[in-house]
């Protein structure tokens, strides 16, 4: 049988994500991506690293990066860098946001082009948005309540039409 929403990720040459640092070995730094495995992160594979001057990650940090390698026969492996060595907005994320999961459906729907839904958001607060093509989002606002309140509409998305959204939006600024 068919799995409508597929609930495990599965790792493509090139996808951004958002990965889990669950451990370090050695230069090699391990990354929960919501895979069926983890997938391994070089310390040389963030901007401006050398042997001396590594990138301070921990376990239980967040990374935002792309896969360089995903095949079913190997370790997924993921980089924090662009072909041409620069970040681009890759890298270690915040401590203080909010991460959560959402279906794949909904993430590809938040990264079409002028996607709707975030340009709505963007009224409502500042914020700002991660999403990875795991299903993973993280988000932060100004305050904790903002936070929560853009991952709430979020969520709901899901399961809302578009004016069912645009009325959900309009009750909360206040018009």
């Amino acid at each position: 049988f068919v799995h409508r929403h597929r609930l495990q990720y599965v790792p493509v040459k090139g996808d951004h994500v958002i990965g889990i640092v669950t451990a370090k070995a050695g230069d090699v730094f391990k990354l929960d991506v919501g895979g069926s495995e983890q997938a391994s992160l070089s310390y040389l594979a963030f901007e401006g690293t050398t042997k001396r001057n590594r990138p301070n990650v921990q376990v239980g940090d967040l990374v935002y990066g792309q896969f360089l390698v995903a095949n079913k026969d190997m370790e997924p492996e993921m980089v924090c860098i662009d072909s041409s060595g620069r970040s681009s907005g890759m890298g270690i994320i915040g401590q203080d946001g909010f991460l959560f999961k959402v279906s794949l459906g909904l993430i590809r729907k938040l990264l079409a082009p002028k996607c709707e839904i975030i340009q709505e958001l963007s009224q409502l607060y500042p914020f700002e948005l991660v999403l990875g093509m795991n299903g993973r989002i993280w988000v932060k606002a100004k305050t904790v309540q903002q936070t929560l309140i853009i991952v709430n509409i979020l969520e709901a998305c899901e399961y809302m039409t578009a004016e069912q959204r645009k009325q959900a939006l309009a009750r909360l600024s206040g018009n």
